[in-house]
């Protein structure tokens, strides 16, 4: 029996702790006062790859070490297997633990795991592992590709909508042989992307180690460039080494888009009139992939657009100009990803420990967690709220700081004002919009 996944958030306008349209209009007026001061407090590029505080030698060693990686991914691998036996084995109902280790863990928590450790999946994918062995037995170069063609980004971005598209769309998304199937292509499918590839294909194909990796740039916690040692830094530092390759980093603006694109349409598709439409069609989940690839689209080409407006301001070449602005989205995606998903992560974030510990259905407490009960201390509607309007602001000016970073390296000084004013523009539509499906009755 498939069974949906709560509501994700629990803030409304009602639990605000100023009037909604207060909010609206302080959060624009946060971002053209943040831009104001941009312009006369960073007329020149900031941001340099060995900016940072080094860590201590004890803790750096600590987090480079083989025995920290062996213990994380050998728990990563055994919540697999488990995972992996509830999906073959376990019961096909609401106890199964197999959709909220996919969509809660997988993608909401390891979102926001990274945003603060950094990419954390790199060490604990365990699709990467299993090619490592596989090439090893075969006793081939994991890191030799059999072709030169390179893909970019491309793989993940459709990877991504894909997934968000069974998520949000699918029906029957959470039944066991739903799930059975969308495992076993992925596994299928980024095996064969590695081995056609070689490794680099975890880093811009796989779409959890992608996702991880976006996200990650923005945690406090990356390395420095050059001798690669751990570092604590701004989060703008990590994701401006990102879009600077036109040749490997193609497909990076729709992967973002992507990224934010589906968490507004997740948003969107709540909203009453909406939603009463889809359901009052003969065809709900045509019209529910149409807006998701509308909201996505809308995403991509309003930057694109404010980006090639800009290049035309500045007197510069259009060309690779979406590219070079295209990680700016990614803060905004990290804020809309937060205050859209707090009180999901929290609340089944938790259950999913309690189902984990019995994934057959048989009584049985693997994990000692079936007396568990989920604290809904953090999920209390006025910090919910608060939490969320503080993620898309913050999220927010971070793009537009990002964004004048780009725009001072790559226009002319005298010019560098006037050829942001159009992303200025799209970036405090985000944030209105955001605002708006978040808080909307």
């Amino acid at each position: 029996m498939a069974f949906a996944l709560p509501l994700h958030g629990v803030g409304n306008r009602a639990d605000l702790p100023l009037p909604f349209a207060f909010v609206v209009v302080g959060a624009s007026l946060v971002l053209l006062a943040s831009f104001a001061a941009l312009v006369f407090l960073w007329p020149t590029p900031r941001l340099r790859p060995d900016a940072g505080w080094r860590l201590p030698g004890t803790l750096a060693r600590f987090l480079d070490s083989r025995a920290l990686t062996g213990v994380a991914a050998t728990l990563a691998l055994l919540l697999t297997v488990i995972t992996l036996a509830a999906l073959v084995f376990g019961r096909d109902d609401a106890n199964n633990p197999v959709p909220y280790v996919a969509y809660v863990w997988l993608w909401v928590g390891l979102a926001m795991l990274s945003l603060v450790f950094g990419p954390v999946w790199r060490r604990l994918n365990p699709v990467r592992w299993l090619h490592r062995g596989l090439t090893r037995l075969a006793r081939l170069d994991p890191d030799e590709p059999l072709t030169d063609w390179w893909p970019g980004y491309w793989p993940a971005a459709l990877g991504l909508f894909a997934f968000t598209w069974l998520e949000l769309v699918a029906p029957q998304r959470t039944s066991q042989g739903v799930l059975r199937v969308v495992v076993s292509g992925f596994l299928a499918l980024d095996l064969l992307g590695a081995m056609v590839l070689g490794r680099p294909w975890f880093r811009h194909g796989d779409l959890f180690e992608v996702w991880s990796r976006l996200y990650g740039a923005l945690s406090p916690l990356g390395r420095r460039g050059g001798d690669r040692q751990f570092v604590l830094r701004t989060p703008l530092h990590g994701v401006d080494a990102l879009g600077t390759d036109p040749a490997r980093d193609r497909g990076l603006l729709a992967t973002a888009a992507v990224m934010l694109g589906s968490t507004a349409y997740d948003g969107f598709s709540g909203q009453a009139r909406w939603y009463a439409f889809v359901q009052s069609t003969d065809l709900p989940e045509v019209w529910m992939t149409l807006g998701l690839v509308g909201m996505c689209v809308l995403v991509a080409a309003s930057l694109w657009l404010a980006a090639i407006v800009s290049s035309r301001l500045a007197g510069v070449s259009a060309s690779g100009i979406a590219l070079w602005f295209a990680p700016s989205l990614l803060p905004i995606a990290a804020g809309y990803l937060v205050a859209h998903y707090w009180s999901l992560f929290v609340l089944e974030g938790q259950r999913a420990w309690v189902l984990l510990s019995d994934p057959f259905g048989t009584g049985a407490d693997w994990l000692g967690t079936a007396d568990f009960r989920p604290n809904a201390a953090l999920v209390d509607p006025q910090l919910v709220a608060v939490i969320q309007v503080g993620a898309i602001v913050l999220g927010h000016v971070l793009g537009v700081v990002l964004a004048h970073e780009r725009a001072v390296r790559l226009f002319p000084r005298r010019v560098a004002v006037l050829g942001q004013l159009p992303l200025l523009v799209v970036m405090v539509g985000y944030t209105c919009g955001g605002l708006l499906l978040l808080f909307s009755t």
